[in-house]
């Protein structure tokens, strides 16, 4: 994707570019962010939309500015909530005034259209016949997946593998499964039968162009990526290369020396295809697999990658070499930062995240080093996290509280805290409250199975 020959991650990132005055620095900032998200989304997204898994650029960060930087005793005011979206764990996706979301309703898994200005249901779509569950599943029947919004189009994934694309009024365009159309697997972990389909699939999909990249992995050589045609859902191409069971880690588009590439996260590392036809540029393989689910998104900047799970974290530098090949070089691994499910965020050379037994940390990304950290009982508890407006918003998986923090490695600066006002009825025997926050059109979307609260936070 060239942007004058940078990739989305320098043109956002760049340090060269925070040592200019602030007026200059955010008007090539939002020049960028327009380029980028008009190539990659289609072009017709507004910079306050939320349109896939962890936003835009999927990187957890929102390019909205305004907002308050500080809470009322009681938190933010809330603007509506809705109690009908089903069980499940997928975060919202909100686009030009619409609210997608996917739950287990009615016995089976259905894609519903809100509206974002007061939360009225506008139209619900079926996933499939039966509500994805199984022996052994103690962490919910509900669908696991973001929906994917593309102008016009929206690509709902329900746990079972059933792929459906239906226009932004719920009509359906077409359907495909993971499983039975595309062969793919997901690598069980000491999940319950069948262990084709893991814990579910989990990831949500990409949009390139004319295609819709997903992750069905395959045991039989197919390949773990593939490339569907966004119109009709016909196969682009395949990564048979790379022929790993899928984990539940989204992917990532980046660009590396030039390089289109999707990075993945496989059970046994870190590699990347070539967006062009899906053919493997490198694979960085871990002296032993991860020992627990893949789960959160890595993080790519520039020629560096970043990723962590409950065994640790890890920076890799990738550089392509003077016969096109690439090489990859491990900076560090670490157990600084242990991220099994919440995710982080990258903001000015640190990431932000909760890691196992530590609670809260800031890590510097280049070094490793830890910044500072927050024990979760000083905090709103292990959760997940978003960025917006020099802030990051926290959500406890256990205590269903929010913390309003700065984001910055000086040290822990609270800006806010509340609770929501009610919890789900038909909470998952093991399930806590893991669905991303989302920050859209000045409102801060939290959900807790069945329970979607919208407050005004600008």
């Amino acid at each position: 994707m060239p942007v004058s020959q940078l990739s989305h991650h320098q043109l956002l990132n760049a340090r060269p570019l925070n040592s200019l005055r602030p007026s200059v620095f955010n008007l090539l900032r939002t020049i960028a962010l327009a380029c980028v998200m008009h190539s990659w989304l289609g072009g017709q997204l507004h910079a306050d939309d939320w349109p896939q898994f962890q936003g835009a650029q999927r990187d957890n960060k929102s390019a909205e500015t305004g907002l308050l930087t500080t809470w009322p005793e009681a938190g933010p005011t809330l603007a509506w909530s809705f109690k009908n979206a089903g069980l499940g764990y997928s975060s919202p996706a909100v686009v030009n005034g619409r609210v997608y979301l996917t739950g287990g309703r009615n016995g089976k898994a259905e894609l519903f259209c809100l509206s974002s200005e007061d939360g009225r249901e506008l139209w619900s779509l079926p996933l499939n016949n039966k509500s994805f569950d199984f022996q052994g599943n103690s962490w919910g029947a509900g669908p696991r997946a973001t929906v994917t919004v593309d102008n016009d189009l929206v690509y709902a994934l329900a746990g079972d593998g059933q792929l459906v694309c239906a226009t932004n009024d719920g009509e359906l365009k077409w359907q495909l499964s993971m499983v039975s159309d595309l062969n793919g697997s997901i690598k069980s972990v000491d999940a319950g039968e069948p262990k084709t389909f893991g814990w579910g699939y989990c990831w949500g999909p990409i949009i390139d162009s004319d295609s819709l990249i997903c992750m069905p992995g395959s045991t039989d050589g197919a390949g773990l990526v593939v490339a569907l045609d966004k119109t009709n859902g016909q196969v682009v191409w395949r990564s048979n290369e790379l022929n790993e069971e899928a984990t539940y880690t989204s992917p990532i588009a980046a660009t590396i020396d030039g390089v289109k590439q999707y990075i993945v996260m496989t059970q046994f590392g870190i590699a990347a295809v070539a967006a062009e036809d899906g053919k493997l540029l490198w694979y960085h393989k871990r002296s032993r697999p991860y020992s627990d689910v893949v789960i959160p998104t890595p993080v790519c900047h520039e020629n560096y990658v970043y990723a962590s799970t409950g065994d640790g974290c890890e920076l890799l530098e990738v550089s392509k070499n003077d016969d096109g090949t690439f090489a990859v070089k491990e900076v560090y691994g670490s157990r600084n930062m242990k991220n099994s499910i919440g995710g982080f965020v990258l903001h000015d050379g640190h990431i932000y995240g909760t890691s196992e037994r530590r609670g809260w940390v800031c890590q510097d990304f280049m070094t490793g080093e830890i910044a500072w950290y927050q024990r979760a009982s000083r905090s709103v508890g292990d959760g997940s996290l978003v960025f917006a407006d020099g802030h990051l918003y926290l959500y406890g998986e256990k205590t269903a509280e929010v913390n309003l923090i700065e984001a910055s490695p000086e040290a822990w600066s609270e800006k806010g805290r509340f609770a929501l006002p009610d919890s789900s009825q038909n909470p998952p025997t093991n399930g806590k409250n893991w669905t991303r926050p989302v920050i859209a059109d000045g409102m801060l979307y939290l959900r807790d199975q069945e329970l979607l609260f919208c407050y005004r936070v600008k």
